[in-house]
């Protein structure tokens, strides 16, 4: 069983790169606008998790972090 997770963005902190965009198109987009990442869903299945994860670990600005459902911030994989 998977970790119950939700994840947040900081789009003030995004760069544009759209590395989470190119990993998860289903969870993450990018504004036309700024180029900034949007959230598509906040609350991935549990199949997501690991790929979740090694987004979080690639986000070269540390925009994306992941909160475990007991509220621990995780930040590395």
């Amino acid at each position: 069983m998977g970790m119950e997770m939700e994840i947040r963005v900081d789009r003030d902190r995004c760069a544009g790169s759209s590395l989470c965009v190119s990993y998860l198109p289903d969870v993450f987009d990018q504004s036309d606008d700024d180029g900034k990442v949007l959230l598509k869903t906040a609350e991935p299945g549990a199949d997501a998790a690991q790929a979740v994860r090694g987004v979080v670990t690639r986000c070269p600005t540390g925009a994306i972090t992941v909160r475990a459902r007991d509220a621990q911030e995780v930040r590395d994989a």
